[in-house]
This record gives structure tokens, sequence and C-alpha cells, in this order.
């Protein structure tokens, strides 16, 4: 159904598990608060009236060891038209960490591309969430030309450092969690970025402080919300389904209970919270333990790091001899959690966070809701929720004597409990609704203006310099066809494309357009249907070399180039050509001191802190391009789709095994083509999605050609390509 009014918004969460109802919260490290905040959130933007549809793109899995609900490629939530979880595929169907998505980002951005595009809407902004999806929102905002809002939830600055303070080497924290991929990503986000959304100014100040690209004047604290239906102070007499359940580990049921609920994950410090309890025999002798960490069926089939949670948990009460004292169910649903609250508050209990450290705390603020006193970690987002609530107190999460004595005293202290728990109802009610955090982030966003519309929009708004009369394009790097004028592979190449029908044929280059005329001259050919110069700022079309003015437009947005090129001609070890052999979108750099020349990372850091929003795109070891964010060759493809109607399982590109990534990923039918002269490819198989051919230059691009079946049905295969 298509929507005529109000604002279209799109929320990004790519990894875990999310559906509109029982969410899975805790069944792994991917499945933690931030799923429960996205849904949240999308149903409250759908209830304001100035919102006209808001679409929750996740990961679409097909996977037997999870729910068939993530699988349904749309969700409606609560029957709602103006709200929906749309899920579209990204690699293979299994259900992945978040670790193993980054290359398949590509993949997912193209369909969610795709899937903005069909509904003829304009887009009012991206808003992602996690450094995955800001990877995803960052391309969809530089293609679509609509501010990118982001919120991180955490962060892989604060992660490593908290890993390498445990001990664990550098070498083993990149291979597990691939951190500096992750981090370098987060920064770009950072810097491209209208609004980042956090939950506390401790997150600005302590976490987003270690960032470089991060911007205090472009983050905005917006607390998330507590859905009031749900949670909120309980009837006297109420005996919820899962009291049962921890009877059969209680022998005294009726005592208060110090609850705590999180994942099996060692930043929790649930371990500690049981020394502390163990420890102290007057706290024991007042109160059961209550720990619901996620669910199980056999602790030897979890991962490692909540396989061994849970056992030094399971070691622990044993140590301290704590039968009939704890609880520790295997199971619960998304239902009990309320319940779990207020059975808590019923008995005069305590809920405890004793994280390490915890950016917001969203279990805090449920609890409160439910008139359960607090104590939480001093570390991260309580301190906020403690300060505006009033009820409850932050303890030292590495001192385990202080806590218990903490609890011991508030679980005494009946007076000091009632107007905690009477602070926390009132406290949650004021600052953390999310009708509250709707209206805050919607005054946010009318500060941001989209700078263009949504390139549909803006192609239907000119006359298309050229029209593109084929079902499908073959674009070919031109580095590939050098030196192959006089081998019959070459000569057998350009009688098909002589002889193609409904095929349109292209040349990607990083050269600017009169040096690839000179290599067309030198190799025979004529002027393609359309060419992609100097690293993806030009598009040209036919005989003519009409340029499209629709691209240039789209990608000069925040483009200075006197400026980066003066930047770049104070840059030690770089040589520049002078500006009249520049590009008007791109300043192209020799590196001529390598051993002065700081690096294309550190150049990017510098131009940033120079307020300059540029890619640098790296021809070869010795030479980069400086051109606009909203280039690259990638997306001048994308772009060419859009314009001419040509799906992207319909574009064949062929290029070097060097080829950025960028120009080979993603949902096109691509190509990894030997240079000529190049020793062979490998031969072994290869999870890598494009087709990887043996031979060197035309003769590798014939066999694209045949084993994607390009000139007959277009074939596209369901699995990794082997080496033919």
């Amino acid at each position: 159904m298509k929507q005529e009014t109000g604002l279209y918004l799109v929320l990004m969460s790519v990894h875990g598990l999310i559906r509109g109802s029982d969410l899975e919260l805790g069944r792994d490290a991917d499945t933690g608060g931030q799923t429960l905040y996205v849904v949240e959130l999308a149903r409250a933007l759908a209830q304001r009236p100035e919102v006209g549809r808001v679409d929750l793109i996740t990961r679409l899995i097909r996977d037997p060891r999870v729910a068939e609900d993530y699988a349904v490629p749309e969700e409606y939530l609560a029957d709602d038209p103006k709200v929906r979880i749309i899920r579209v595929p990204a690699g293979p169907g299994d259900y992945l960490p978040k670790e193993q998505l980054w290359d398949h980002l590509d993949s997912f951005s193209d369909h969610a591309l795709d899937h903005i595009r069909q509904t003829g809407l304009p887009l009012a902004l991206v808003h992602s969430h996690y450094a995955d999806a800001g990877y995803v929102g960052m391309r969809l905002s530089h293609q679509l030309g609509v501010p990118l809002v982001h919120t991180g939830h955490s962060l892989g600055r604060v992660k490593r450092q908290r890993l390498l303070a445990n001990g664990e080497s550098a070498k083993i924290i990149e291979s597990k969690y691939a951190l500096s991929r992750r981090i370098r990503v987060e920064e770009e986000v950072l810097a491209a970025s209208s609004l980042v959304v956090v939950s506390t100014q401790d997150e600005i100040e302590t976490q987003y402080g270690l960032y470089d690209w991060a911007d205090p004047q472009r983050m905005m604290v917006i607390p998330p919300g507590v859905n009031l239906e749900r949670f909120g102070p309980g009837l006297a007499d109420e005996e919820p389904p899962i009291a049962t359940e921890l009877r059969r580990f209680l022998q005294r049921p009726e005592k208060p209970a110090i609850l705590a609920i999180s994942r099996p994950d060692e930043r929790k410090n649930i371990a500690t919270l049981v020394r502390a309890y163990g420890t102290n025999p007057e706290l024991r002798a007042h109160a059961n333990l209550v720990i619901i960490a996620g669910n199980r069926e056999d602790i030897r089939d979890m991962d490692a790091g909540s396989r061994q949670v849970l056992t030094e948990l399971l070691l622990l009460i044993d140590r301290y001899d704590l039968y009939g004292k704890v609880a520790y169910p295997r199971h619960h649903q998304s239902q009990d959690v309320p319940d779990l609250y207020r059975w808590a508050a019923k008995n005069g209990g305590v809920f405890i966070n004793p994280a390490l450290t915890e950016p917001f705390g969203l279990t805090l603020i449920e609890a409160a809701a439910c008139g359960l006193p607090i104590l939480a970690t001093e570390d991260g987002g309580p301190k906020d929720i403690i300060r505006a609530c009033q009820n409850g107190e932050l303890v030292n999460p590495l001192d385990a004597n202080a806590i218990g004595t903490q609890l011991l005293a508030l679980i005494i202290d009946r007076s000091r409990w009632r107007r905690f728990a009477e602070n926390g109802i009132r406290g949650v009610r004021a600052h953390y609704t999310w009708p509250t955090h709707v209206a805050q982030y919607l005054n946010a966003l009318r500060a941001l203006t989209p700078s263009t519309h949504l390139l549909t929009q803006e192609a239907g708004s000119q006359v298309v310099a050229y029209s593109l009369q084929a079902d499908r394009m073959l674009l070919i790097d031109l580095t590939l066809l050098k030196g192959q004028r006089d081998t019959p592979a070459f000569q057998e190449l350009t009688r098909q494309l002589r002889r193609r029908s409904q095929v349109a044929f292209g040349l990607v280059s990083d050269q600017p357009r009169h040096a690839i005329l000179a290599e067309l001259k030198g190799l025979g050919l004529a002027v393609p249907d359309v060419m992609i110069t100097r690293g993806g700022t030009q598009i040209h079309y036919g005989a003519r070399l009409s340029r499209d003015k629709g691209w240039s437009r789209h990608i000069s947005h925040n483009w200075q180039g006197d400026r980066v090129y003066e930047l770049l001609n104070e840059t030690e070890g770089v040589r520049l050509e002078p500006r009249s052999a520049q590009g008007v979108y791109a300043v192209h750099a020799f590196i001529d001191q390598p051993t002065r020349f700081a690096g294309l990372a550190a150049l990017a850091d510098e131009l940033h802190q120079a307020d300059s929003a540029v890619r640098l795109s790296p021809i070869n070891t010795d030479e980069f391009l400086a051109i606009p964010q909203r280039a690259s060759k990638g997306f001048a493809i994308r772009y060419l789709a859009v314009q001419h109607d040509i799906p992207l399982e319909r574009i064949l590109v062929a290029g070097s095994p060097s080829a950025d990534q960028d120009l080979l990923s993603g949902n096109t039918l691509s190509a990894k083509i030997p240079l000529p002269g190049s020793p062979p490819m490998p031969t072994e198989w290869s999870d890598d999605p494009a087709y990887l051919a043996t031979e060197p230059g035309a003769a590798g691009i014939l066999a694209a050609i045949e084993y994607y079946d390009f000139l007959g049905t277009v074939r596209a295969p369901t699995s990794r390509a082997e080496p033919c």
C-alpha cells in the first residue's frame, strides 16, 4: 500500500533476530537491547501523525536452527500498515554472528536500496543502528542524498580497550572481532552522519570521545523509552507463571529477591554478583538471588563466552553452597520479563545491574517502571537514570563486598525501599517513555534538511541524456584490455559485442575521458554505450560522449575541489599535476616520496579535521584519486541501474583482482579477471562471491560471459563460484 502523506523513515538494523513479538532477548550476544530498541522505536514513530510510513530493514534468515518468522520478507507490526519489518537477503541464509556479516553488507545495501525505490516514496532519512548498519546507512545516504542518523549502541574502540584490559592479546582480538575494520567504519559513519543519537551524556564524553571523527555538536542525548503498556506496577495478589519455575530452585520463595537479567556475557559481571551474595551470610539470610541469563538447552552447545560464564556461575553456586537460595532457570519467555520485575517488587526485592560497563541499561528503566528499586554499575548510563529518577544507588562493579553490603542495606531499610520504588515509577513516566523519546527525536529531525531528492525523483526532473535500449549491461574495467588487440580472445570478444542484442556495453576507468579515447583508438574499439571515468565521478553516453548532468549534480554535494587540491598540495610525499589536468570532481595525486607519505588512512583523518568531505580511492600503490563522498565506480553503476531500469542482477562487471571492492561487490554479476601478463589465478575453491577466472584479459571476460550465460538467459548462481 502506497502511503501518500507524511514522513517516510527507514530504520536499519542488520544483525540479530528481529521480529514483532516474542523477541529472543539474551539468546546470544547479537540479541540484546538493540533489537528491542529498534522495534519499539519503529512502533512509537508510527503513532505520530506526521509520520506516514516506517520500514525497519533487517536481514532475512533461512536457517532451521531459528524460527521461520525470520524468513518472512515483510511483517506488519501490530497489524499497522504504517510500520513494518522488511527482511532482505545478505549472504547465505544461515544465522550468522555480526562479525561474519561484513563481506555481505554491500549486497544487503543493494537489496535495501531496491526496496526503498520500489515504495515510490520520497525518503526523509535513514537511521542506522550499530556499526554494520552504519556502513549500509552511509552508502544509502550517499546514493539517495538523504540525511543519515546513527545510533552506535556499542563501540569498537570501547570493546577493544576492555578486551585488552582483560588480558586478551591484540592479535587474537583482531582475528576474532575484526575490530580494526569496524572502528574504521565507525569513524566514517560519524563523519557522514547528520545526527548521532545517544542515550546518555556519558556516551558522548567517555565513549565517542575516543573517536577522532566524533563531533559533539552533531550528537543529541535522547534516552530510550519503556513500553508502559507492558511495564508497570502489578496487583498485590498477582502470581505470574514464571513464579512456578522459580520455586523449583528456592526453599523460601517468599523472601525478597535480588533480581538480575542479562545475557550470559562476561561484561555483565554475573560472577561478581554471585560472590557478593555468597560471601555475605546476612544477605543470604534475608534474600534470594534470581539470575535470568538468557535461554539454553545445553551449556555445552553454547558459544565459548556464554559457556564460560554459565560454567563459572554453577561452580560458584557449588563453592558457596547456595542451593535453595539461587534460581537460574534455563528458559523464560519475553512476556515473563515484566512479571519477574513485578514479582520481585511484590516480595520487596531489588533489581541489580552489576555490568562492568553499561552504555544505558534498558532493564533498569523497565524494573523502575514496575516499582522495583535498582542498584546499578557506576560505569556508563545508569548514572543518568538514577540522577533523573532518584530510585536507587550506584555500585562499584569490581567490589563484591561493597555490592553485598549495599544490597543488604536497601532490602532491610523498608522506608528507603518504598521511596525508591515510588520514585522509580514516577521518574520513568516523566523521563523514559516512548512518546517522550519520539517527540524529542522528531524535533531533532526537523533541523535536518535533505540535500537532494531520491535519485529516482531527480532522474524524473530532467531529460535523460541518453537512453540505453537494453535489458542488461556489460561493464569492463579498461585495464583488463591493455595489450589485447591482437589476441584471438580479444577478437572474439569484439565480435560478440558487435553482435550483441539488448546488451549495453560500457567501460569503467580511473582515467579521464581523453585518455580512455586514446586507448580505445589503440584497441580499435568504437566508443561504447557508456563510460564511467575518473573513478566514478563522470558518466558519458554514446559516440557524442554526452555527460550525465544529473550524476554530476548529485555528487557535487559538499565538494570543494579547489580546497581539496590545496590541501593535497601541502601533503608531504604527494605530487599533483597542474589544476588544468584535474577533473571537476576528482583530484589525481601521485605518491612520489613513499617514506614521507603517512598513508591514505592518515590523510583521510587530516582531510576530515580540515572539514573536507572526501573519498580517497587508490589507483595503485603510487597513485590515488580524491573524489566526492557520493562518488565511486560502484555508486555510478547503481545510478545507471536506476536511470535505465536495468536490475543489478543483469549487470555483469569485470574487474581485476586488485580492483576496488566497491566495483565488484553487491548484487551485480561480478567477475575477477587476471590482468594481461599476470600469473594465473589460484584454482582452489574460494568463498569469494565473484566469478574467479583463471585466464587473463579478454579470455577471462569471455569465460565470465559464458559462466553467467550473459548473452542468453542471464544465470545468477545461487552459491559461490568455483574457478573454471
